[in-house]
C-alpha cells in the first residue's frame, strides 16, 4: 500500500467515523482516536463486504458502499460506548 492510500484511509475513515458517531443517539463516552480508529476499520470491512455484495463499484457515488460503511461505524461506536459506561 502507497502512502497515498494510507492518508486516503485516514481521512475516510475520519469522515466514516464522525457520521458512525452522529448517527448514535446521546453523548459518547470514546474520544476522537477511537472514532477515527473504528472509522478507518469501518471504512475497509464496509468496502470489503460492499465488494462481496457487488456494489463497491457503480457509476456516480456509492451510496450503498457509504451507508454500509457508516452504519458499522455507528455500531463501533455504540459498542465502543457501552464498555466504557460499564467502568
Amino acid at each position: 500500500m502507497e502512502i497515498s492510500g494510507i492518508i486516503s484511509a485516514i481521512v475516510i475513515g475520519v469522515v466514516i467515523g464522525v457520521l458512525g458517531r452522529l448517527v448514535v443517539p446521546g453523548r459518547q463516552r470514546i474520544g476522537i482516536l477511537l472514532t477515527i480508529l473504528v472509522g478507518i476499520v469501518a471504512a475497509l470491512i464496509g468496502s470489503a463486504l460492499a465488494s462481496a455484495f457487488g456494489v463497491a463499484d457503480t457509476k456516480g457515488v456509492d451510496w450503498i458502499e457509504w451507508l454500509i460503511q457508516i452504519g458499522l461505524a455507528a455500531l463501533g461506536v455504540a459498542a465502543l460506548d457501552r464498555t466504557r459506561a460499564r467502568r
